[in-house]
């Protein structure tokens, strides 16, 4: 590990920086650069297709050569406008003076006071972090949720006629499968990603206070609400909010974090009942040689990314919890609370990918124990007390559930004899006692459901 990564004050940075390493291209301090270059460039260059008039003979060929600043933007361009920075304590400033140098190198100094032209620092910050967010969503976190869900759902159809014991309150319950019991999870993860899908990525951009004051005065028969948004909408992809204060009012950012964390939430319910399970030693897990599950007990083969990925994702949830709660409030037309607050965007989805990362990993270790499921089954014959009433009910049998409540509710161990004898005694006929005979606890698991894969991944995209 490099004395960068041993000095960070943040694990994300730090121990787990080969695995958010990714995320550094939308939410470092140099990505921010770079995506607030990405919307100067983008808003100048859509005056001058408006065009106005002293704009009117921008030579277009210089359109590639402006959006190469940002498609090609360095870390000694990002340490420049840095450096302008340190002069003048504003880093959007600091964006607009390092494009003009660039103005000046192309010999298109006339044309550089339209850079930034009538707009607010918020104009480009409240574009910015919606792009980087859309993109970091788009491009690694949301394929890596995806793989968690796809490795899920081939477990579901692998594990798909393996029965096993249901527990309610932690107590033996009608049998299930597990391939179904995974497979809730995927189709929560389905329906949770489809409505994350459906938030819109809302960016502001209306000038000072929102109402287009400074356009408006210098250009007034040009209509800037339709500008704006073939600005965001159409240029860049987001989703303009057009009534605004100097701030986006981040209702929908709002929404995105409770999504994502509505998400998270079910991975840690995944989390933990695969810990029980593996506890109950449902699963075992691959050895992998020289590693180490204690320093005091050499036999431990612990939980360990089940366990990381629960950690993370708490933590990546009470980040999102803080940014929704907090950033829809501004006092006024705007407070400097949000700006701060907003660079930890990138921090609950580094979070989520550490997590998926762990889940990943550990799903892949998991090896199903048969005979331990098969033994909890065998060992609860009182779980087909249930199916037994129910026939009983349906031939008209006086109180079936107080009858099969009365043998069961007892601390006495139902075996399958003891099943076998109390249908013996009942006053049903042959048949009716041939068709109790044949329910087990590995049998009595209802339905199997069905799930088409490439519809349901249709559906989600």
């Amino acid at each position: 590990m490099s004395l960068t990564r041993l000095n960070a004050i943040s694990p994300v940075d730090g121990r787990y920086r080969r695995t958010t390493a990714p995320l550094a291209d939308y939410f470092s301090e140099g990505a921010l650069i770079r995506y607030r270059v990405r919307v100067e460039v983008e808003y100048f260059i859509a005056l001058c297709e408006l065009p106005l008039p002293q704009l009117a003979d921008f030579p277009e060929a210089h359109f590639s050569n402006l959006r190469a600043v940002y498609a090609n933007f360095s870390e000694a361009d990002a340490q420049r406008v840095k450096a302008i920075e340190r002069e003048t304590n504003h880093d959007v400033k600091a964006v607009e003076y390092f494009l003009k140098e660039h103005f000046d190198r192309l010999q298109l100094t006339g044309f550089g006071e339209f850079i930034h032209f009538g707009l607010t620092s918020q104009d480009i910050n409240n574009t910015a972090c919606p792009l980087a967010l859309k993109e970091a969503w788009t491009s690694v976190l949301l394929p890596r949720l995806t793989a968690v869900r796809d490795a899920l759902a081939d477990r579901a159809a692998q594990w798909s006629a393996v029965p096993m014991l249901a527990r309610t309150h932690g107590q033996p319950a009608s049998p299930t499968r597990l391939g179904k019991e995974i497979l809730v999870f995927v189709e929560r993860l389905d329906q949770q990603l489809a409505q994350a899908g459906q938030i819109p990525w809302a960016a502001k951009f209306g000038g000072a206070t929102g109402n287009f004051n400074a356009h408006h005065i210098a250009y007034p028969e040009v209509d800037w609400i339709a500008f704006g948004e073939r600005l965001v909408n159409d240029n860049l992809g987001l989703h303009r909010s057009r009534v605004t204060t100097q701030i986006e009012h981040y209702d929908h950012l709002a929404g995105f974090c409770d999504a994502l964390k509505r998400i998270n939430t079910i991975l840690v319910d995944l989390c933990r009942d695969v810990w029980t399970y593996i506890a109950m030693e449902y699963f075992k897990q691959k050895i992998t040689a020289g590693e180490v599950g204690s320093s005091a007990m050499p036999h431990k083969v612990n939980p360990i990314d089940f366990e990381n990925a629960e950690g993370n994702l708490g933590v990546a949830n009470a980040l999102c919890e803080h940014l929704a709660a907090k950033l829809p409030i501004s006092r006024l037309q705007r407070d400097l609370t949000d700006s701060t607050v907003l660079r930890n965007l990138g921090m609950p989805l580094a979070h989520t990918l550490i997590a998926c990362t762990s889940l990943l990993r550990g799903l892949d270790k998991l090896l199903l124990n048969e005979a331990a499921l098969a033994g909890d089954l065998a060992a609860n014959w009182a779980v087909v007390a249930e199916a037994v009433q129910t026939i009983l009910r349906r031939e008209g049998y006086p109180k079936p559930y107080e009858v099969l409540r009365d043998l069961t509710r007892t601390n006495e161990v139902i075996t399958a004899d003891t099943m076998a004898n109390f249908i013996d005694g009942l006053d049903v006929t042959p048949a009716v006692k041939v068709e109790l005979k044949r329910i087990t606890p590995e049998t009595y698991t209802g339905i199997t459901p069905t799930f088409d894969r490439g519809e349901k991944r249709a559906q989600r995209d």
